[in-house]
């Protein structure tokens, strides 16, 4: 399928290789403001580079576009994108607003075209594999999730906070592994590093019986990706960004004390290294959307479950308990 790219930054010239890659898949144009840079990526993965992306559109006519253009853009692009009946992979978060994110679903409707969000992590191949583990009930009744996310702050982020930004993938994570959006949120963190916008956060959810953590920031001097599952029979970790997964399973026994009193006596537990096979994510990200439009059947991440993830980290901007240091 023809394929092009609008904005090529930090995440954008990923898309263009993995384009350039993918058999299914036919790179013809990037689109970029910053003329070097583009005219160096089009040299390189041999397709046009144009300045203006109606110009691309016009010319090129692709039959699916990534976006990956600063958020605050992503209304405006993706409209006159799918106004042209072009399939759209738009680059997380799906909007600056609400608003927006609905106007874009709205949009893809109307044109009969594929409007999907790239939380990459859904393609992250030890977070499937978890999927499966946990949907099998191998850990039993879920009590918590904990997600962390946290590293350095990335110059190239000038539009978001840390929760739009990061949180985001972990939000979107959550909902999805419990087939659930949680009944509520709240939230904590403020301007530690950052004077003009939150550069860390924690968020609190509650899905029922189950609770959600999420710890996001841009002031660890090193970068963690972490999630861990801890349910009535066992626990597992996952490395998002090594794709390592351990499950760790509960070896307990129940009895009485000589007082009568309840007693779980917990013995060694069994660990087993889940074998995952390696994949980048993106790639499985963009295999799958071009395996939807061919099959026409919706993307694994609609543009609803974008709309879900953000309204929850819009929430979670809005109630935030407030510090500035």
């Amino acid at each position: 399928m023809r394929a092009a790219v609008i904005g090529v930054g930090n995440m954008g010239k990923h898309h263009v290789r993995n384009y350039f890659e993918v058999e299914s898949s036919e790179l013809v144009a990037i689109v970029d403001l910053n003329e070097t840079l583009g005219a160096e990526l089009a040299a390189k993965y041999k397709c046009r580079y144009y300045k203006d992306y109606l110009d691309m559109i016009k010319a090129e006519m692709p039959q699916l576009v990534t976006i990956a253009v600063p958020t605050k853009h992503h209304h405006r692009v993706g409209i006159d994108v799918m106004n042209h009946g072009i399939h759209v992979l738009m680059e997380k978060p799906i909007a600056t607003s609400t608003e927006k994110a609905k106007e874009l679903i709205e949009c893809s409707k109307r044109n009969n075209v594929k409007l999907m969000v790239g939380h990459i992590e859904r393609f992250n191949p030890g977070v499937r594999k978890l999927k499966e583990i946990m949907d099998r009930d191998e850990l039993g009744e879920i009590t918590s999730v904990i997600a962390r996310r946290v590293g350095v702050f990335p110059p190239q982020i000038k539009d978001a906070n840390v929760i739009i930004d990061l949180a985001v993938h972990d939000i979107d994570i959550i909902n999805w592994l419990l087939g659930k959006y949680p009944d509520t949120v709240y939230s904590s963190g403020g301007r530690a590093l950052a004077s003009d916008r939150e550069d860390y956060a924690e968020i609190f959810l509650r899905y029922g019986n189950i609770s959600g953590y999420i710890q996001v920031n841009w002031i660890t001097p090193v970068k963690i990706r972490n999630l861990a599952i801890t349910g009535i029979n066992g626990y597992a970790e996952l490395n998002y960004i090594t794709q390592r997964l351990q499950l760790f399973f509960s070896r307990y026994s129940k009895s009485e004390d000589d007082f009568g009193d309840f007693v779980i006596k917990f013995g060694e537990p069994e660990r087993i290294d889940v074998e995952v096979e390696q994949k980048e994510p993106l790639k499985a990200e963009i295999e799958s959307f071009i395996w939807s439009i061919q099959n026409d059947l919706p993307p694994k991440v609609t543009g609803e479950d974008g709309l879900a993830a953000l309204e929850i980290a819009l929430k979670s901007v809005r109630d935030i308990a407030y510090e500035r240091y």
